[in-house]
């Protein structure tokens, strides 16, 4: 790193960017009737997720305005056509198992007004997979590979006013374009944008706070303007910004003259600013207005927050000044039984479940994230790595991005920077994942262009690598060009590191690779096995990969480097595709093989499928909260195994531990103190047995009954959970996360399929049919179960409950009213819950 880089990060105290987001002001939706719209104004994104027609398949002509699509599916956008299946091993188990590949069409019918003629007219995808073609009235308007990446393209001429007009888009997504479940379709949103011909274009915004005291902060924002007339115009820049109550702050008018395309930087001050936080995210909005001869002709709003950022080589990550260490997860951008297709709903319930383990950090793996997941960690406190690339020019699969990397890479990772550089949840850029790249003496001089790119869009935040290698990077120099070094699973080499490199920042881009199976615990613990069901155990031992480890022993690596900013393990939930430690790799073909199916998704998560918290999740909970909790294991159904000694494991963060077997205390156990010795081998070590002070464990006689622990603090109880023996299953619990949603259309309830005996005792081991029936507001959105090995659709009203549990998710329709949802499964007593829209 230069000298001139460490001054700028290593003591940087940052401005707050926030993420330019374009209000949707009004909703119209294009029928394919080609009906008019009521509202076409300018000052608005229209929604245009409405009415396409979809068509799989190679279609001859497909972009023709004389088409007949009239037998084609009609359907909304977002879409992902690859969840809905099948599931089949001819399709590749390393993405799922789903029908990812092939060509398909989309197609929208729509009518502009008239009275617009004179207007700009531009379409905005924020995703679509993959290797997009688009075309308007059959004539070929643009086209983007990458299928993470938003793109804005001009439509203005080719359309017809007052006539009907014929959007069409080309996807050609292929087979192992990726190394996990990509999802397929038009899955991102759409919308379509008439503006004036002055007007703030696509990522037209760039908020900095360069100076923050307790009296003021100093919000710039630096406002692009576009002019499409032939010659200059004068117009009038309005800028407000409003708190979070929506009261105005400080606001700013200026005369411009805009040429073809110019920039004004505004200085504005706040008082008394509240500042953007982990334990307080406060946004405020900048509202951008554009007004000639006093008439409002085009408004941009902007939300973002006050707060500094800093890297300290001593004192790591600094936000607002204080120390925050890094509770970190990966995430790929799927949303389990729902696909890839966005919603909302689905990114805020996956990062409140993961706040609630003690997350504060998320890594968006391995690819540019969508808006809605940058704006949900804005919401709720969480700091973010943005990602751009899994390869750059060297290729891990058959057909990946290195395809077009030297195309499309500097587009791509600009328009990622223009387009997320307002979010204050960002706090790094990745301009890279384990690239293969590191292995070349030569490779430094692509970290160095994609540096370079990344400082000149942005200076205000560090640049960062995922690096799996060692000492590779180092020796080729691919670390000394980025801002902040990622060790991808070198827990034990930190120290090492920062020894050698004395300026270095690092940290744990990518730790442990634990695998296991909600609910599932095979006995004797082994180290590995590959077990006849395709589970692995959830007492979370290093059952995975070649490269993993267990959670313990990258909690151990930092605590002993106190200097890395902390971690983000692989991954927070388990996902689509790559079912590690099933599936495997021939390297003779570089293709993949499906010998372990059925598993078609993986292991990887504390947090299943479907949501459902693993046994790892309280582990990880106990190092990363602070509220008193304590959690035990494994469950407490043993027939046949009477007397035979279980493994009971205890996970917490109070000091002590009491364990209580039909009211028989097994004695205390101190944390920190009584050790756990577990079967463990990472590549740092032999194989055999670690020692880990982050479990407190008993070997128990089994007897029918209550297992219960008890938390104590300096010998006050502050914890406690009991599981108790279940008798054969008999009723059914269903608990919805939200009773009362929106009726937008959108809304998503999900709700908890629980297996209970008669007395109300889970069943740790249910696996019973249970279907549902949904009347009134609300439609079937996905089931699921958790279970990784299961290939029944997610798109059918019935699942299964694998080890007890099963889940629902029904979503909103446009009208409000009741929504009633009965349970039912042979042999069981069903159960009915009322939810409501509104």
């Amino acid at each position: 790193m230069n000298k001139k880089q460490q001054q700028l990060f290593f003591k940087m105290k940052l401005r707050i960017p926030y993420y330019k987001i374009i209000l949707l002001l009004l909703f119209i939706s294009f029928s394919c009737h080609s009906q008019e719209s009521k509202n076409d104004k300018s000052i608005a994104d229209l929604n245009f997720n409405t009415d396409w027609l979809f068509q799989k398949g190679a279609i001859k002509e497909g972009a023709s305005i004389d088409l007949n699509d009239t037998k084609w599916r009609q359907l909304n956008v977002p879409h992902d056509w690859a969840i809905e299946g099948p599931f089949d091993n001819k399709h590749n188990a390393r993405t799922g198992g789903l029908p990812v590949d092939g060509e398909a069409w989309y197609r929208k019918h729509f009518t502009i007004s008239k009275k617009n003629k004179n207007k700009c007219i531009s379409i905005e995808f924020d995703g679509a997979m993959n290797e997009a073609k688009v075309w308007l009235n059959g004539v070929f308007i643009g086209e983007r590979p990458n299928g993470y990446i938003g793109f804005e393209l001009d439509l203005t001429e080719h359309i017809k006013f007052g006539k009907d007009n014929v959007i069409a888009v080309q996807l050609s997504p292929k087979d192992l374009a990726a190394r996990w479940y990509p999802g397929a379709g038009i899955y991102r949103n759409v919308r379509l944008k008439i503006n004036e011909p002055i007007h703030i274009p696509q990522y037209g915004t760039f908020v900095t706070t360069p100076k923050i005291t307790k009296e003021n902060a100093v919000v710039n924002i630096e406002t692009k303007i576009e002019n499409h007339h032939k010659k200059s115009e004068n117009v009038v820049l309005k800028t407000v910004i409003k708190n979070a109550n929506g009261t105005i702050v400080s606001m700013n008018s200026s005369k411009i003259k805009v040429e073809k395309a110019t920039t004004k930087n505004i200085e504005l001050t706040i008082s008394k600013p509240e500042l953007w936080d982990i334990t307080n995210p406060v946004l405020y909005t900048a509202v951008s207005s554009i007004y000639k001869n006093n008439v409002l002709i085009d408004e941009y709003l902007t939300e973002f927050g006050i707060r500094t950022i800093a890297f300290d080589k001593n004192n790591g990550f600094l936000l607002n000044g204080k120390k925050v260490e890094l509770n970190g997860v990966c995430l790929h951008h799927d949303q389990g039984p729902l696909g890839t297709a966005i919603n909302y709903r689905a990114k805020e319930r996956q990062m409140q479940i993961m706040q609630s383990m003690g997350v504060n950090a998320l890594r968006t793996s391995h690819n540019p994230p969508s808006p809605e997941i940058l704006k949900v960690c804005d919401k709720l406190g969480i700091v973010v790595i943005v990602e751009a690339f899994d390869e750059w020019k060297l290729g891990k699969v058959p057909n990946g991005y290195n395809r077009f990397f030297d195309d499309w890479h500097e587009k791509d990772l600009r328009d990622m920077i223009k387009r997320d550089c307002n979010h204050p949840s960002v706090i790094m850029w990745s301009i890279g994942n384990e690239i293969l790249e590191q292995s070349k003496k030569d490779g430094w001089q692509i970290t160095k262009k994609l540096n370079d790119i990344c400082h000149d869009e942005d200076n205000s935040r560090p640049t960062t690598v995922g690096f799996n290698y060692y000492p590779a990077p180092f020796k080729n120099n691919l670390a000394q060009y980025v801002d902040i070094v990622g060790m991808n699973y070198w827990p034990e080499n930190y120290n090492e590191i920062l020894t050698k490199n004395p300026n270095m920042i690092v940290y744990g881009s990518e730790t442990s690779s634990q695998t296991s199976s909600r609910g599932v615990y095979h006995l004797p613990i082994k180290f590995k096995e590959k077990h006849e069901t395709n589970h692995v155990s959830s007492y979370d031992v290093t059952v995975g990969p070649p490269w993993a480890y267990a959670p313990d022993i990258e909690f151990d690596a930092q605590e002993k480097a106190p200097k890395s900013l902390g971690e983000f393990l692989w991954t927070g939930f388990d996902y689509l595709g790559e079912p590690t430690p099933y599936g495997g790799r021939d390297n003779s073909t570089n293709g993949y093989w499906n010998d372990d199916w059925p598993s078609r998704s993986s292991y990887f998560g504390p947090v299943d499928l479907a949501g459902f918290p693993k046994d790892r999740y309280y582990l990880y909970q106990s190092q990363w909260t602070k509220k008193p909790m304590v959690h035990v294991l494994p469950h407490w159904n043993w027939e046949g195994k009477e007397g035979e000694e279980i493994p009971v494991f205890a996970y917490t963060n109070a000091e002590e531990v009491e364990l209580f077997v039909n009211g028989k205390s097994y004695g205390k156990k101190v944390k920190g103190k009584d050790f756990t010795m577990i079967p463990s081998e990472y590549h740092f070590f032999k194989k055999g047995m670690y020692k880990t002070k982050y479990r407190l464990s008993w070997q128990v006689p089994y007897q029918p009954g209550s297992l219960k622990v008890v938390a104590y603090n300096k010998g006050k109880k502050v914890a406690e959970k009991e599981i108790k023996t279940a008798d054969k299953a008999a009723k059914i619990k269903l608990t919805a996360d939200r009773s009362l949603i929106n009726a937008d259309g959108k809304d998503l309830s999900y709700i908890t399929v629980k297996i209970e005996d008669k007395n109300g005792n889970f069943v740790p081991l249910a696996n019973n049919l249970i279907k549902f029936k949904i009347e009134g507001k609300a439609t079937l959105a996905a089931v699921g179960n958790g279970d990784p090995t299961s290939l029944k659709s997610f798109q059918i009203p019935e699942r299964n409950a694998f080890n007890g549990l099963c889940l629902l998710i029904v979503k909103a329709t446009e009208k409000s009213g009741e929504i009633k949802i009965t349970a039912t499964s042979k042999g069981l007593e069903s159960k009915t819950i009322i939810l409501k829209s509104k």
